[in-house]
Formats: structure tokens, sequence, C-alpha cells
């Protein structure tokens, strides 16, 4: 019988992962379990990823508030620092926050507006015209903020992040000066020495700091790279990609996962006979419509893959060819048309006509963020996800 399903993503439950444990043999063991179990077969070039949380966590790769503040009062010179261009999150920068505050005598925070890197409002576009604020040239202090502005809560977390951000600055007794500005040149008003947060706009902005004569210019991805007094660390990327662990401490992005993830693709093929694709992966990319958040506050999508995963779709519109190539044709005639061109495409379809309409993206981006949406983040016990028949199209 012709099969009638295409891509299936599921979550796959698996024991809660401790520092120490074999992360690929629990991934393997899982899949194979949930297989048995659930009676679905394996098959060459499924796709299994796992969460980049649980192999961090395998890993041990946490680091203490106190780390942080080491690393950043040695970089950065202790004094008065420039913060710029966080995102604005609980989990992923509040706690870093309190490092960085820690190792500095003053802090001038400069946010991005209307919104941070990944979409997180502090003022919305209609305020902004409404005041007559130009957010690529204006640079308002807190006070200015405030008197334009009011009080502004996050939609989702209802929490004011500009205060927020300023008491963390200050329980940990540095001084806080808040600023909103888009310029990262606008910094060097204050202070030479600078630590800016944004994630994937960080080369341009640290280009430009130094064009512009800044003494010190650190990123989040400079900061724990390595140990710090036995901390964690990322060695490519820094504090990028950590979330909070604890109210003192933060898990970082694993470390070099590409050995990890080859070997669980060679313990499937010992233990089923088929070829499976591995990943590990983090935040998906993908934006909300009614929050206008942009997933993605991890520096990458997928920081470790098999080589199957590399590379772009290839794929033809399907609606394209039925409205212009094969109009005249229905019913199996049409599909059997269609059939043979989907045998017949070229291995490199870009720029085609037949083509356009298909996701120009990479396909560990495509896959991580269909699993990121699978797994959650919340309580679902899925951090494992098997992703079936990707690859297929409608000939197999």
């Amino acid at each position: 019988m012709e099969r009638k399903t295409g891509t299936i993503s599921r979550g796959i439950r698996c024991p809660i992962i401790r520092e120490g444990d074999d992360i690929a043999g629990i991934v393997v063991d899982s899949v194979i379990e949930a297989a048995e179990a659930e009676g679905f077969e394996l098959r060459n070039r499924d796709v299994v990823a796992v969460t980049e949380s649980v192999v961090a966590r395998s890993q041990g790769n946490y680091a203490s508030v106190d780390a942080i503040a080491e690393d950043v009062r040695e970089k950065l010179g202790g004094e008065t620092i420039g913060v710029i261009f966080p995102i604005l999150s609980r989990n992923r920068f509040a706690i870093c926050l309190r490092g960085i505050a820690q190792g500095a005598k003053k802090v001038v925070l400069m946010l991005n507006y209307p919104s941070d890197e990944v979409g997180n409002a502090i003022v919305s576009l209609d305020q902004l015209d409404e005041a007559g604020v130009n957010p690529y040239t204006d640079v308002l202090s807190e006070t200015r903020y405030r008197e334009l502005f009011g009080q502004n809560l996050h939609p989702f977390t209802n929490v004011d992040y500009v205060k927020y951000y300023g008491d963390i600055i200050r329980s940990c007794g540095a001084e806080a000066e808040i600023i909103l500005a888009n310029d990262p040149r606008v910094i060097l008003r204050y202070t030479e020495n600078v630590l800016n947060c944004d994630i994937h706009s960080r080369a341009r902005t640290k280009r430009i700091l130094r064009a512009a004569g800044a003494k010190r210019v650190v990123g989040l991805d400079d900061i724990l790279t390595k140990p710090v007094n036995g901390s964690g660390c990322n060695t490519k990327y820094g504090l990028l990609g950590s979330n909070k662990s604890t109210e003192d401490t933060i898990k970082l992005f694993p470390n070099d996962c590409f050995d990890m993830v080859n070997n669980m693709q060679e313990q499937f093929l010992e233990r089923t006979g088929k070829h499976i694709e591995v990943m590990v992966y983090g935040d998906g990319a993908f934006k909300d419509p009614v929050g206008k958040i942009w997933e993605l506050a991890d520096p990458v999508v997928a920081p470790a893959y098999t080589k199957g995963l590399e590379g772009t779709p290839n794929e033809l519109k399907l609606k394209y060819l039925a409205d212009n190539d094969f109009a005249s044709l229905s019913g199996a005639e049409l599909k059997k048309a269609i059939e043979e061109a989907i045998r017949n495409k070229d291995s490199n379809l870009k720029g085609t006509m037949a083509s356009q309409g298909t996701t120009p993206r990479r396909i560990t981006d495509l896959i991580g963020s269909l699993c990121d949406l699978t797994s959650g983040s919340g309580d679902k016990g899925t951090p494992i996800v098997l992703v079936q028949g990707y690859f297929d199209n409608m000939t197999d």
C-alpha cells in the first residue's frame, strides 16, 4: 500500500540527565526503546535530535556569577563598563548581568529600543511615533524614557525590564545608569570599556566600537571561554547560549559535540543497521506573530550535527508545477507528471522558477526549529526528538 504520511516528529522521553551520564548511550537506548514500545520502525536517514540543555548538563558545563565577575573584571578593568544591547530575559541574561555587575564599580546599561535584538519590546513603534522619537538617532536617558513612556511591562512576562535590570545592577553593589540608544558608538560618551551583549550582530558591533576608538571591547562570546577557578566554559561562544540554572549559576552552551553525535550515529548503525542522522539543537529560528519575538537567543540553532544534515533543501514547489507546467492535467495523470518531474529534478534548483516559494534555509535550522517546537521548554519530558520522513518526497 502507498504510504500516506510524510514527515513525522516524535518527542522521545528519557531519564533525567545528570552530570557525568553517558548521554550517547541514553539517547540511543531511549529511541530504540520508544520504537519497540510504540510499534514503529527506524529508517535510514531518520534524524535523532537532542536538546543542547541535556548535553550541557551531562558535561557539567556550569558556572557561578562569581566566575563571571572575575572574568569580566580581568578583561574590562573593574571600573566603569558599558554593557550594551542585551536581550530582555530573566532566563537568558539576568544571571549573567549579576556576574557582570559584580565585576564593575559602575555599569552603564545601554538598551536597544523599541525592542531588543530578538524582538522583546521596551516600547511600541506606535508609542515612538506618538512621542516623535527617532530610534535611529535619539538617545534617551532613563528619566526621559519614563517621562515619555512611563512603565512598560513585557506582554508575556509582565516584567518592566528597565527597572528589573537596574535593580539587579544596584543589588550587586554597582552604580547603575541606563540609557536607550541604537548606535553602539553612543556608549563611548560614558566609558571606553565595553561589553557588547548582542548575539547575531556581535561582530559588527565590535568592529564599529573598535573603529570608534574604544579601549576595550569584549563580547559575551569572550567571557568564560576558559574555566575560571574550575568553572565550566564554552571555548567558542563564551556566555552566549547560556541560561539560568539557579539564582547563582548558569548552564553554558555545550562544548565539542561533534564526536558525540558521530558516536551516536555509529551506535545506531551497529544496533539497528540503519544510518541515522544525529544533531544537537537549541532555540529554533522563528518569529511569534503576536509578541513579535524571534525565538533564536542561542548563537546557532544546531551546535553539532552529522554530515548528512549539511546543506539546504532542494525541492520543487508542487503548487507551481500544478498551476504552470501541468495546468492542463488533473487526477492520476497530474500526479504521475509531478512525480516524474521530482525524479528528474536537477541536483541544484537554486534560482529556478519551479523552486520559488520553497524554504531557503539550512537543513539544520529547519529541523532544529521543528524539534524545538516538538520538545517545548517546559514539562513535556522529551529532550530527544525523532524526525522521520524529512528527506522524503511524494515519490517515496
